[in-house]
């Protein structure tokens, strides 16, 4: 049995460098060539006002999501303090004390 666990080839016995670059040496990266279809100035301007369209929503969200993390870490300290203080009012209070069984009067 242990000869058929030797024949096992195991990940730490293959070359990672052949894996990864499947055994060739890696080329630098090239640019890719530049296909610049004609200006249409129409075109270029309504993609322009995309873009900043799309900037200043993004600004909008990150804005709102600042604002929400804020509130949660608000709210998130007050349900502390209010933790804490059902946690005296409990512990002060009779009503939620472990009492003994009383014995009935007969």
């Amino acid at each position: 049995m242990s000869e058929k666990n030797d024949d096992i080839p195991l990940a730490d016995d293959d070359d990672t460098d052949t894996i990864i670059s499947g055994g060739k040496t890696p080329r630098a990266a090239q640019p890719l060539p530049k296909e610049e279809p004609p200006e249409d100035p129409e075109e270029k301007a309504r993609l322009i006002t995309q873009v900043l369209e799309l900037q200043n929503t993004l600004d909008d969200l990150s804005q709102r999501v600042d604002s929400v993390k804020e509130e949660s870490l608000k709210l998130s300290s007050e349900n502390q303090v209010l933790g804490q203080y059902i946690q005296n009012l409990m512990t002060s209070s009779a009503i939620f004390q472990s009492s003994q069984p009383s014995r009935q009067k007969q």
